[in-house]
């Protein structure tokens, strides 16, 4: 397995993305409506990591400096987004790699906290984030409102 930090329009990137965006839709009617931009994901300040094993892109996700003016948050938040593993490679570990991965990056550019927003009906991401230590915080974001909507944190210091 390997973590390759690629910017968010590399085709494998896009790819992944693409294939997250269709799994909403699938679960929830509609893709991920949350506004995401590429320099989100430009170090200093956000990471995309790509996880690779034999040249095959199987998993992504990132984090981004939280932007957020809601009670709480602070300068030191880090957000994870588009967190996927395709299908084929559930039930091995990557998503639970993936997660410390980006928490390791995320503590190491000087972020104190990991915040992360996921939906009600993705039971094995809630259960994930749960068994990784994350807690409920209250909502916020573009899902701030929304019954389906779960935000979670943890401390990386």
């Amino acid at each position: 397995m390997e973590f390759t930090a690629l910017g968010y329009g590399h085709p494998d990137v896009r790819k992944l993305c693409d294939e997250v965006q269709q799994f909403y839709a699938d679960l929830y009617g509609v893709p991920d409506q949350a506004p995401v931009d590429e320099a989100d994901f430009v170090p200093p300040t956000g990471l995309f990591l790509v996880v690779y094993e034999d040249r095959r892109a199987l998993a992504c996700g990132g984090w981004r400096v939280g932007a957020y003016d809601a009670p709480g948050h602070d300068t030191g938040d880090a957000e994870i987004k588009r967190m996927y593993v395709r299908p084929e490679a559930r039930g091995r570990g990557l998503a639970r790699a993936l997660v410390a991965e980006l928490e390791r990056r995320a503590r190491d550019a000087g972020q104190h906290r990991m915040i992360l927003e996921t939906g009600t009906l993705q039971k094995e991401a809630v259960a994930l984030y749960r068994s990784c230590g994350y807690t409920d915080i209250p909502q916020f974001g573009y899902y701030k409102d929304s019954p389906l909507s779960i935000c979670m944190a943890k401390p990386l210091v």
